[in-house]
């Protein structure tokens, strides 16, 4: 017999007790929300009120999702750096605490694309794929988790690698007068990075619109964004996301550090950061210092490039090497900022406006330029040949200005001086051409021997291009030798020697015009 069909009152008193039920045992969530109110907004920072237990660099939510960094934590109100547009905030918006500080997207899915220090994509190539994300401030490795120096980054540049060597976990300063090659340096040290399984941070702080178009076109052009990551502040930027942008950069460069990789960071440059940071300093009515700056200048910056290092082999063996760019003016390497810097580095590479201006580019001048780890790292062969480069060039500058007041010299100082001209002949180099490590050493060694001494000067081009070219026929078993040997035998010393002698066996003056021009 079928059972009697529900009425209509059963199915409404079953509804309405499942919802009794349910409203008796549902307990509503409450979670509190600080929500403060702008006092006044000014140049890149904002007063806030309202917001009793934000922290420090805690990151706030502005209408128009703009963001904010709290940084002046005062009883009554709190300074706020902006990150960000800020013509639409007005004296009484809302502003929210978000519960977490300053951080930035990390991973895999960064390399080859372009983005501002809020991680945002600049590049139009779609969202970036990441699922980790990092503080921008973070404390740098501790002490005894970090190994020494031990493996070279080569540039490509002779000049630096032979006599400036900057070893993966370094910090070197490149330092000059604005227009003197500061970042080609740099840029030339990325594209030379290709094959070295080195991954790359290019942070462009401050930078003009143009300057940083005609970087980008580079590296696209010679295939560096295949391993490279582009970190991007302009001029008009708030000065806020110039503050952030080496700090957010870094993060990115450490997680690939921790990884077990090895990382190069460019920071082009610090001079555009540490103004940025006065005038946020200024604004907030934080006390001024030294050229106005406050305070705290140089722990902002030593914080930074403290984070440079490379770990121990159990933490992964991974580095991370900083080259900080500085602009100087007029010269004036004792000025507050390049004095900082240059005491946080651990070496310093000096661009000559002089040297540039002659033509010799890079214009490195190596007499004021100087790297205090590198040489822990150069491979042996660079060794052998770095001291006799290093001292005959400085004997030939110091030589050269003392003949440019037309003294007499000696047949010796004649020498000298030729000699001397054909190393600055040789350690000159074009951009966007590095030199890879055999053929540098091929160089090298034939200008310690003195194979160019008796090129003229006007062949030393198609003389330097001719060794280039033999030193692809070294053997491939002197090759690994000169990477991995303690020391260069004589014997491959030799073999690379008469090598250069017959590359320039073409370059040499007939026996007669020798004798005609020795009488």
């Amino acid at each position: 017999m079928n059972a009697a069909p529900d009425t209509l009152q059963s199915v409404f008193d079953r509804l309405f007790g499942a919802i009794d039920q349910t409203r008796d045992t549902f307990k509503l969530p409450l979670t509190p929300h600080e929500i403060g109110t702008i006092a006044s907004v000014s140049t890149g920072i904002a007063k806030v009120s309202g917001l009793p237990s934000v922290g420090f660099e805690e990151r706030l939510a502005f209408p128009g999702e703009v963001f904010g960094i709290a940084f002046n934590l005062d009883p009554d109100e709190i300074g706020v750096v902006l990150l960000g547009d800020y013509w639409q905030l007005h004296a009484g918006d809302a502003v929210e605490r978000t519960g977490r500080v300053m951080d930035v997207a990390v991973g895999e899915g960064l390399l080859g694309r372009v983005i501002d220090p809020l991680g945002r994509p600049l590049d139009g190539l779609g969202p970036l794929t990441t699922g980790k994300r990092l503080p921008i401030e973070r404390p740098a490795t501790a002490i005894m988790d970090r190994a020494p120096v031990t493996v070279p980054l080569q540039t490509g540049l002779k000049v630096i690698d032979a006599l400036i060597p900057i070893g993966r976990g370094q910090r070197e300063l490149i330092l000059g007068d604005r227009q003197t090659g500061k970042t080609a340096i740099a840029i030339d040290t990325i594209l030379n990075q290709r094959g070295q399984d080195v991954l790359c941070v290019y942070c462009a702080i401050g930078q003009r619109a143009s300057a940083t178009a005609k970087t980008l076109a580079t590296l696209r052009e010679q295939g560096a964004l295949d391993y490279t990551l582009v970190v991007l502040t302009e001029g008009n930027d708030a000065p806020g996301l110039t503050y952030i942008a080496p700090y957010a950069a870094t993060s990115i460069a450490e997680h690939f550090m921790e990884q077990g990789r090895d990382v190069l960071i460019v920071y082009d440059d610090l001079t555009h950061h540490a103004r940025a940071y006065r005038e946020l300093s200024l604004l907030l009515r934080r006390p001024p210092g030294r050229e106005a700056f406050p305070g705290d200048i140089f722990y902002i910056h030593s914080r930074l490039l403290e984070r440079a290092t490379h770990l121990r082999e159990d933490l992964g063996g991974g580095s991370l090497t900083a080259l900080p760019i500085i602009e100087t003016e007029a010269q004036n390497l004792s000025a507050y900022i390049p004095t900082n810097l240059i005491s946080i580095t651990d070496g310093q590479i000096y661009l000559s406006p002089s040297l540039f201006e002659l033509g010799v580019l890079p214009a490195v001048d190596v007499g004021q330029s100087v790297s205090r780890v590198g040489g822990k790292a150069q491979r042996a062969a660079y060794r052998a040949v770095a001291g006799d480069l290093k001292l005959a060039y400085a004997q030939f500058e110091e030589l050269e200005t003392f003949a440019r007041f037309g003294a007499r010299v000696d047949e010796d100082t004649r020498q000298r001086i030729a000699h001397g001209r054909r190393i600055r002949a040789c350690l000159k180099q074009p951009e966007f051409a590095p030199v890879s490590m055999p053929a540098q050493i091929a160089i090298l060694l034939a200008l310690t021997a003195g194979l160019f001494d008796t090129v003229p000067l006007a062949r030393m081009p198609d003389a330097e291009r001719a060794v280039l070219d033999a030193a692809t026929t070294i053997p491939e078993d002197v090759i690994e030798r000169l990477v991995s040997a303690d020391a260069l035998s004589a014997a491959d010393r030799q073999t690379i020697v008469e090598i250069g002698r017959g590359a320039l066996a073409g370059f040499q003056p007939e026996p007669d015009s020798a004798l005609k021009r020795g009488g």
